[in-house]
């Protein structure tokens, strides 16, 4: 079975976590919620989005990184939010293990707000096409990435690689889709699209 992890952080986009994860479910991939708090609320499971709405994640980031450690998800999933973005970056352990997960070359995926602010951080970016929510793209230059400038898009999505992109939460089905398509194949994709009716 096919894995993936969707990071949760305070602040995240609600439809940008949960369409992923909602989708890449119905398509039988095994799918890891997980909690992505500051040091001291580390251990707590609820995580509140930008919109007030709580989701219980399946597991604290420690405790997943300990699970994973020899056994590396097949994708990686971090819903944008500006706040949930901000807070995602500033998790050094989480930003080690999205790069371990590009190099091993798993799929490294991000929405909204988090390719700037979260991967603009790291090297997923370097010499790959890009989209993030408009404006965001010039996060970036906040790390010294001025180059990934050249490469980005104001495509709804985009597909560079095993690294998929994002502009905002109008564009979440579509980007959960592609996820799914990706992962188990355009079959599996249309049996989803035409039974959740989608447009």
């Amino acid at each position: 079975m096919k894995t993936a992890a969707v990071f949760l952080a305070p602040g995240f986009e609600e439809i940008e976590a949960l369409s992923p994860i909602d989708y890449l479910r119905r398509a039988g991939i095994g799918v890891t919620t997980v909690a992505v708090q500051s040091s001291d609320t580390k251990d707590n499971l609820v995580v509140a989005g930008a919109h007030k709405v709580s989701v219980i994640a399946d597991t604290t980031l420690q405790n997943y990184l300990k699970d994973c450690k020899d056994n590396l998800p097949d994708c990686v999933v971090c819903p944008g939010g500006s706040l949930g973005a901000d807070n995602l970056a500033a998790c050094t352990e989480l930003l080690e293990h999205l790069e371990k997960c590009y190099s091993a070359g798993k799929l490294t995926t991000a929405i909204c707000a988090s390719p700037a602010v979260v991967f603009g951080k790291t090297n997923i970016l370097k010499d790959k096409n890009w989209t993030c929510y408009p404006g965001m793209e010039s996060c970036v230059s906040n790390y010294g990435n001025d180059a990934y400038l050249s490469k980005y898009s104001n495509q709804i999505f985009v597909t560079d690689g095993n690294v998929v992109t994002a502009r905002g939460p109008g564009a979440s089905e579509q980007f959960a889709m592609e996820l799914v398509t990706i992962l188990v194949g355009k079959e599996t994709s249309e049996k989803i699209r035409k039974a959740s009716q989608q447009r």
